[in-house]
């Protein structure tokens, strides 16, 4: 029988079995059994993560991150250390409901400690949001917002730098990625190296 290669701290509180190979999972994390988690993700240490939430592959979740029933996060997305998500506009105690709204984190999204986002939200490719952030609306892919509430502020790479367009239609990054704005959105043109994305890391 296959066995899966992933750490669990012996201090930590898992209930999933769906963890993928190379995963490392801090001490004083708790995790319920209706979670999905990808490969090489790291968790921090005082992490909780409720049912229903699923994370990619290559995740990165700093300490003292709760994430709540319809929470997704892509693969390759990092969050910083004491992240806040809500999942309920109007909480009440003891006032439960069938479905709860929604944040989806996507592919690369990178945000900053102690942000908060806002549901019902999505957080684009590659997207950067600020420490300390109030996220209240959607942010586009490649973009960057910080403040209370939070603004679109700029543009990112998906290397991590900020891009400088010219003429405000294109961008060329020194990585080598070049990018193209119309009106509010940015799409890359193409990418270098031989996976086609930049390398980034998360440590």
């Amino acid at each position: 029988m296959f066995e899966k290669e992933y750490y669990i701290h012996q201090k930590a509180l898992v209930e999933t079995e769906q963890i993928g190979n190379g995963t490392r999972i801090w001490a004083f994390v708790h995790i319920l059994s209706g979670v999905v988690i990808g490969r090489n993700c790291n968790i921090g240490d005082h992490c909780f993560i409720e049912n229903g939430v699923t994370i990619g592959d290559d995740v990165v979740v700093k300490n003292g991150v709760s994430l709540w029933e319809g929470v997704t996060i892509e693969d390759r997305v990092f969050v910083g250390p004491n992240v806040s998500f809500t999942n309920d506009h109007v909480p009440r105690a003891k006032m439960f409901h069938d479905k709860y709204e929604k944040i989806l984190v996507k592919v690369g999204a990178s945000i900053g400690s102690n942000a908060t986002i806002v549901a019902p939200r999505v957080i684009g490719r590659y997207a950067v949001i600020g420490a300390g952030a109030v996220v209240t609306q959607d942010v586009p892919d490649f973009g960057l917002v910080y403040g209370n509430p939070a603004r679109l502020q700029g543009w990112m790479c998906e290397c991590g730098k900020r891009l400088v367009f010219v003429n405000e239609e294109r961008a060329k990054c020194e990585c080598k990625h070049e990018y193209v704005k119309n009106g509010s959105q940015v799409s890359p043109v193409r990418s270098s190296g031989p996976t086609g994305q930049a390398q980034i890391s998360n440590k």
